[in-house]
């Protein structure tokens, strides 16, 4: 039987027009799963490709080097052999890579991804590589040849810390997220506070900027973990010891005796594994200098993530069965076509 005119309105004015209930976006669907290290990225983001015909996409500014593989925990061969991965291991350590270079690399990875009917699944820790990829990056001054000389000359006369101190002052969320001893970061986020008179952060967070080439032609669905603090500092304790006993002193010093004293090896780990090479530290002092390392990076990815939008966070590891679930089920939701279910309810 046919519903009257008024039933039918009546029907309509009480469907919730949500998200998952819009019309259906003609962009092929990508994944952005993103969170703090040893939150479980690479679990969730398998979990969901095997299940949505996906692909991987690394996002992480230390897994792209050839030869870094306990620090920057890369998926494991097992891992990579059940789905396509990219972006791993795509350069050698002594070799420049930018957040530039791997926002073009990643947007390339995505339409041939897509051109063969599957997935992008975007999954890393690296906030800026994120944000290149899908807003461009912030085209800030040139490079100020004298300022930097200046700057490089201050921090002798001030010695160490002199730069991040600086940087403090100037812009205080930039300061906590590059690391004291990263000298050329430190300078370039300087040079941009005085030479454009806004700082770091205020660039990077700001969605329009004229000269951005931000990603289109995606549906983009966003995906955060945010486990519990206190658990996710103990797998934190647990990860970074595990690979100090897997061998991480050892492949340091390979990577050393390889390529020398690069800006790579000040990445998360292999700092505090070239302090036992040097004899500064020993080996239980620099498990627990990277320890402490890994919490404190685990909590500034937390503090810029915060400021992705419209992320669906799920409180919990990505490697449990109930998240996967929850994550898999809201994706569904999302791009499911409501169309034939109003139908159902109006004939």
């Amino acid at each position: 039987m046919a519903l009257s005119p008024r039933l039918v309105a009546a029907v309509v004015a009480n469907v919730t027009i949500s998200p998952q209930n819009q019309p259906r976006n003609p962009d092929p669907l990508a994944i952005l799963i993103l969170g703090p290290t040893g939150s479980g990225k690479t679990s969730l983001s398998l979990a969901l490709g095997e299940r949505l015909n996906g692909e991987i996409i690394s996002c992480d500014s230390v897994a792209v080097y050839r030869g870094m593989d306990l620090g920057s925990a890369k998926p494991t061969r097992e891992e990579q052999a059940k789905l396509p991965h990219h972006l791993i291991d795509v350069t050698d350590p002594d070799q420049p890579y930018t957040a530039g270079e791997y926002s073009r690399q990643a947007r390339q990875a995505m339409r041939e991804i897509v051109s063969r009917g599957h997935t992008p699944i975007v999954t890393g820790g690296t906030g800026l590589y994120l944000r290149a990829l899908t807003l461009g990056l912030f085209p800030g001054p040139k490079r100020d040849e004298d300022l930097r000389l200046r700057l490089n000359r201050s921090q002798e006369r001030h010695g160490a810390g002199w730069l991040h101190r600086l940087l403090k002052r100037l812009d205080p969320e930039s300061a906590t997220r590059i690391h004291a001893n990263d000298t050329p970061k430190l300078i370039r986020a300087i040079e941009v506070c005085l030479a454009a008179g806004q700082t770091l952060t205020a660039a990077f967070t700001e969605g329009e900027h004229p000269g951005r080439n931000p990603l289109t032609g995606f549906r983009l669905l966003r995906i955060g973990l945010n486990p519990p603090r206190k658990l996710l500092y103990e797998r934190l304790n647990e990860r970074a010891a595990a690979m100090f006993h897997a061998g991480l002193v050892e492949e340091t010093r390979s990577l050393l005796e390889q390529y020398g004293r690069v800006k790579a090896l000040d990445a998360l780990g292999y700092r505090q594994a070239m302090t036992v090479i040097d004899g500064i530290s020993t080996l239980d002092e620099a498990i627990a200098a990277a320890q402490q390392g890994h919490r404190n990076y685990a909590k500034r990815q937390l503090t810029w993530f915060r400021r992705e939008p419209d992320v669906y966070w799920i409180d919990n590891f990505g490697d449990m069965p109930a998240a996967q679930s929850t994550a898999l089920q809201w994706v569904e939701d999302r791009t499911s076509n409501t169309t034939g279910r109003l139908a159902h309810l109006l004939d």
